[in-house]
């Protein structure tokens, strides 16, 4: 099914995944991360040559884990970058909920593109002592992070995550968990949030990281 945005694509707007590179697996997850630019060129009519990137993505050779950006843009050109992933500095991140509002009918949310400011700025703006910030919708129900998915342990004992419905990119690593039924995809409130057991962030490339939410 075609998005609505497909008449509406900004001039540079690119479609983008970005990989973890390890020297002994490769580009870690590509099916899935494949599955997803695939998916999203298809609702946007962009153009989209599966055989000829993962040709590329696969004579990647290293010694160091990388994280590697792959974009396409409408007409399918590739570009792919990649850089040293910086091992992880702190076992937990700091955590804060930030003021703006996403709307979870809007469709960008779902595809991984160019098209990101309001993620971009709040990243931009983190404090010193912040390391994510996390979007609620406008029904007050908990989104994402600016480059992560979220994992609540409730008091029930049972792992969630929001629906992509609530206003969410459909992340790899949330797939994943998905698939192995290690998570199931539910609405969280701010009152789960603060109320839960254990809270989690994650993405293909960095994994998942314990997160301390601070609140007020």
């Amino acid at each position: 099914m075609e998005s609505p945005l497909r008449n509406h694509i900004p001039k540079n707007c690119r479609l983008i995944e970005t990989l973890r590179i390890d020297p002994q697996r490769g580009a870690v997850d590509i099916k899935r991360h494949l599955d997803r630019m695939c998916l999203s060129a298809q609702k946007l009519g962009f153009v989209f040559q599966r055989g000829f990137i993962t040709e590329k993505l696969q004579t990647i050779k290293t010694t160091k884990v990388l994280r590697c950006r792959l974009t396409i843009d409408q007409a399918g050109a590739v570009e792919i970058t990649q850089a040293p992933l910086a091992p992880p500095t702190q076992p937990e991140w700091q955590v804060a909920i930030s003021a703006q509002r996403l709307t979870s009918y809007d469709p960008w949310l779902r595809h991984k593109t160019t098209q990101r400011q309001i993620y971009d700025d709040a990243r931009a703006a983190l404090p010193p002592h912040i390391d994510e910030m996390i979007f609620f919708n406008e029904k007050n129900h908990l989104c994402e992070g600016t480059i992560t998915n979220v994992f609540l342990q409730l008091k029930t004992g049972e792992w969630v995550t929001p629906p992509i419905s609530s206003g969410c990119l459909p992340g790899v690593l949330r797939a994943r968990k998905l698939a192995k039924r290690q998570v199931r995809a539910k609405i969280i409130t701010a009152k789960d949030l603060e109320n839960c057991q254990s809270f989690w962030l994650g993405n293909a490339l960095r994994g998942e990281i314990k997160g301390k939410l601070l609140l007020g």
